[in-house]
This record gives C-alpha cells, structure tokens and sequence, in this order.
C-alpha cells in the first residue's frame, strides 16, 4: 500500500459535465469537449493555457457583475474555506469561488466579500451561469471558424501546389 498522501492536481473540473450528453462545451467547467476528454493527456503548457482562457471568461464577466466585492476579503472567505487555487488564479477566478459556495449556501453572501445579500446570490448565479455560457460556447465557436479557416486556406495553398 502506498504512502503517497499528495493533493489531486486541480483541475476545472465542477463535477457537471454535459459534453457526455453531446454539449461541445462543457456547462460545468466552461472546457471544450475535446479539452475535457484530453485533459489527463495535455501537458502543463496545455493545461495553462486552457485555465488562462477560463480565467479570463470569469474576469470578463464576474468583475463586471460584482462591482461592490472587496477582493481581500473575498480571498479570506475562499481561504477560510479550504478551496484550492492555482497561484496565478485571476480575480475572476476567486470571485466564481465564492459565488459558487454562496450559492450552494446562501447565508455565507454576507462574510463572503462579494457584497451581496442572501437574496441577491441565486438570481445573480443564474445570471451568471447564462453569461459565462454564451462566452464559453461563443469562445468554441470562434477557435472552431479558425480551425476551419486554416484547414481551407491550407487545402488551397496546396491545391495551387499542383
């Protein structure tokens, strides 16, 4: 039996994943399929760039929808609560944290840092939840055209080859 006690590698992971259900982007962690499926295989460049992009998308969206969070106090709650973060995680990243364990307990909204009410977490997590998905799905859609538009203008170039 082994001893070996380490910590899981984090991973996005939020334990709803729809692409099982045919979903090109996951409605859980916001990933690609293909990046859901190839996560174990991809290496720490790979597995960066795809928490970067992720990161960005909770920034671009939670920073906005929480303009009244104070982020220290936001980093204590999600402290005192033994999430595990990256290093590098990005604000929006700490405020998707805590948002998230309002959510699953809306009485913590008001030692969380985020500056809501009870009251305010559900409707705000639904909106949330809209939002981020259209970006995630939109995000798909984009590196899907470009995938596209490289294969066409390569089939061309080599077309033109002959």
């Amino acid at each position: 039996m082994s001893n070996d006690r380490r910590m899981p590698a984090l991973t996005p992971c939020a334990g709803r994943c729809s692409t099982v259900f045919g979903d090109q982007v996951c409605r859980g962690c916001r990933r690609f399929n293909h990046e859901v499926i190839q996560w174990n295989t991809y290496t720490a460049e790979q597995q960066s760039a795809v928490w970067k992009r992720l990161d960005a998308q909770l920034d671009q969206i939670l920073i906005t929808m929480l303009p009244c969070a104070d982020l220290q106090k936001v980093e204590q709650f999600i402290l005192s609560k033994r999430v595990r973060l990256l290093p590098e995680a990005s604000h929006g990243r700490k405020l998707y944290h805590a948002l998230k364990l309002c959510e699953k307990n809306r009485y913590f909204a008001e030692e969380s840092g985020l500056g809501l009410t009870a009251q305010q977490v559900q409707p705000l997590w639904q909106e949330f939840e809209r939002r981020i998905l259209a970006l995630a799905q939109a995000s798909y859609e984009l590196a899907w055209l470009r995938a596209d538009g490289i294969s066409q203008h390569l089939l061309s170039v080599l077309a033109e080859d002959e």
